[in-house]
């Protein structure tokens, strides 16, 4: 079990599922009609939070040497500039910048998480 979190939990392998995340959670964000997810019903800004909490995470377990804040600007920004495409006619969705901050908070959360994981991983790999 110690072995198989830890190979979960490697960047070799969450640096790739940060790709399909990012790219998932930008098609999921430009699609004129996208799916509806069982997530909806507690509000698009739960589907934010989730979306870029999970990839705060992902990405903290990715690059665990890289300086986190530098990840969170980025990720912060990437949140943005979905928001800035979203105002694309042809679309048909809608940006708000409540939906940014739903993005930015859940960056932050997903920073705290991410360093429990890191330290997790850490003391489990020393022992």
């Amino acid at each position: 079990m110690h072995s198989l979190i830890s190979k979960l939990l490697s960047p070799r392998l969450q640096r790739p599922l940060f790709w399909l995340l990012a790219a998932f959670a930008l098609t999921m964000a430009l699609l004129p009609q996208p799916p509806s997810l069982a997530t909806y019903k507690f509000s698009d800004k739960f589907e934010h939070m989730l979306a870029f909490g999970v990839l705060t995470v992902t990405a903290r377990l990715a690059w665990p040497k890289a300086r986190i804040w530098i990840a969170a600007v980025l990720l912060s920004l990437y949140g943005a500039a979905i928001e800035v495409l979203q105002t694309i006619p042809v679309l048909h969705r809608d940006a708000e910048l409540r939906d940014w901050v739903a993005d930015s908070a859940a960056i932050a959360l997903g920073v705290v998480i991410a360093q429990f994981l890191i330290q997790f991983k850490a003391n489990r790999d020393t022992n």
